[in-house]
């Protein structure tokens, strides 16, 4: 009996220290990753900006090409809106509105998952011979300790993602 209440009490203690940890862990979350694509800014914007587009670059279609995909509002800009379902565990499911397009500069979104919201960005940036694309996603966790124990792994989750997405993006718009 006595060496089940020290379990108990080291298990409180670890609980308690994890608690006051996650206090002094960042609530705000950004990922981000940039390629050079040898590309005018007007034709890879409207890849970003059309929703329809994403299933040719995005890498989370690649992964389940069987996703349910459901689109809603004008073809692009902001309204356009899409849905996904997916049983893979590392695509999801989820809803991503254009809220912000201002060509072809920028386009700004905001998503939600199962298990948080985001707002993405796109920012080109025209350049001597190429655009610059720099994709980023800003997510907040809250208080919620558990979330933000799992923000300090969400660039090394999500930016492999972007960097294969802008891949993606690099090959479709260089016709590769």
């Amino acid at each position: 009996m006595k060496l089940i209440k020290r379990l108990l009490l080291v298990v409180l203690v670890l609980v308690g220290l994890l608690l006051v940890i996650s206090l002094f862990l960042p609530a705000k979350v950004h990922v981000e990753r940039e390629l050079a694509i040898r590309s005018s800014p007007e034709r890879i914007f409207e890849q970003i900006n059309t929703l329809t587009n994403w299933e040719k670059w995005s890498p989370w279609h690649k992964r389940d090409p069987n996703m349910t995909l459901q689109y809603s509002g004008p073809a692009a800009g902001p309204g356009a809106k899409y849905s996904w379902q997916s049983k893979q565990r590392n695509v999801g499911n989820g809803t991503l509105t254009i809220t912000e397009s201002v060509p072809p500069q920028r386009v700004t979104t905001a998503m939600h998952f199962d298990d948080g919201d985001a707002t993405g960005l796109f920012q080109l940036l025209s350049e001597e011979g190429h655009t610059t694309v720099v994709w980023g996603m800003d997510s907040n966790m809250g208080r919620n300790p558990i979330g933000r124990f799992f923000g300090l792994m969400m660039d090394k989750m999500v930016g492999p993602d972007f960097e294969q997405g802008l891949a993606n993006l690099k090959a479709l718009c260089e016709g590769k």
